[in-house]
Formats: C-alpha cells, sequence, structure tokens
C-alpha cells in the first residue's frame, strides 16, 4: 500500500512540476520550451570570450555586470547547423542544478518567442525514438496552436561532466 501511494505522489508531483509557465524559443525551425523559473534574465548578443581547450558547444564566457558566466550555443549542443547570428539571437541566462552546486550558463538561441503557461492536459510524455536516442533532458512535448513544443530540463542537457567542464571555464 505504501508503495502504491509513492507511485502515486511521484506521478503527481512529475505533472506538476511540468505544468507551469515556459520561456519558449525557437532554434531552427523548431519550438523549446525552458521552465521560467530557471530562466534568470535575457540579453542581447553581446562580445563572448572564447576560452581554449573547452568542447565546441561551449562559446566562450561573458562579464554580465561584473560577474563571468559560461556560454553554450545550444545549436551546437544539439548538432545543428551553425548560421551567423543576427538581430533576434539572444543570451539566455538560466540557472542549472548540477551535483555539487547551483551555477548560471548563458545559452544561445535564435529568438526567444514568448512566455506561455502550460497545462498538463496540454503535454504529453516524449516519445520513445529507440534505445540509442538520449532523450533524458525532454521533459515532455507541449501540444499548442496546432503545433509542438519540446520542453526542455535544463538541468539535464549538458552532461554531469560537461558541466564541469563549463564550469572550468568560467574560472
Amino acid at each position: 500500500m505504501a508503495k502504491t501511494t509513492e507511485t502515486i505522489d511521484q506521478a503527481i508531483k512529475a505533472t506538476t512540476i511540468k505544468t507551469g509557465k515556459y520561456l519558449t524559443f525557437s532554434l531552427e525551425k523548431e519550438e523549446y520550451g525552458i521552465g521560467i523559473l530557471k530562466v534568470k534574465e535575457i540579453i542581447g548578443m553581446m562580445p563572448i570570450t572564447s576560452v581554449p581547450r573547452t568542447p565546441e558547444f561551449v562559446k566562450g564566457v561573458i562579464n554580465l555586470r561584473g560577474k563571468v558566466i559560461p556560454v553554450i550555443d545550444l545549436r551546437s549542443k544539439f548538432e545543428m547547423e551553425s548560421i551567423p547570428y543576427t538581430e533576434r539571437t539572444c543570451i539566455i541566462v538560466v540557472e542549472i542544478d548540477s551535483q555539487e552546486s547551483t551555477i548560471l550558463i548563458g545559452i544561445v538561441v535564435d529568438e526567444v518567442s514568448e512566455v506561455l503557461n502550460i497545462k498538463s492536459e496540454e503535454i504529453e510524455e516524449t516519445p520513445a525514438f529507440g534505445t540509442k536516442l538520449n532523450t533524458h533532458y525532454i521533459l515532455g512535448m507541449a501540444k499548442i496552436e496546432g503545433g509542438v513544443k519540446i520542453l526542455l530540463n535544463i538541468d539535464r542537457v549538458l552532461s554531469t561532466k560537461e558541466i564541469s567542464a563549463v564550469n572550468e571555464a568560467a574560472k
């Protein structure tokens, strides 16, 4: 009986966590969303200082009001074709919970769209794409206005090893 209650509680918690406000943005022609509580700010593109010997998706670091913040290019991380930055390209500063601590990371996206309030009935589980494709960083798929937005668990987009590398770049 206790196990059943625990399982039901976990299912309710998982649904509750997914329901809420999401900042939506685009990469190529796809729409993504990040839980608004993870977003600290949105800034326009600014000079990024590259850091040698970092993974390809790490663009470098920025100085944001005296704080050094590592910046990753989400297109590169998701193995999408690189394109020149435009006036709509921006950096979303997010808070990532890692095993050691909470860190701020900037993610470069093509453009920010809007903040949406997504209800649990609009969210479907991540479809199974086969055993070789790792989708643990996807919270679910939001069905909105005839389209689909991929909801990201920003804490899982980078592996623990990648977070350490990004964190080291900022030091």
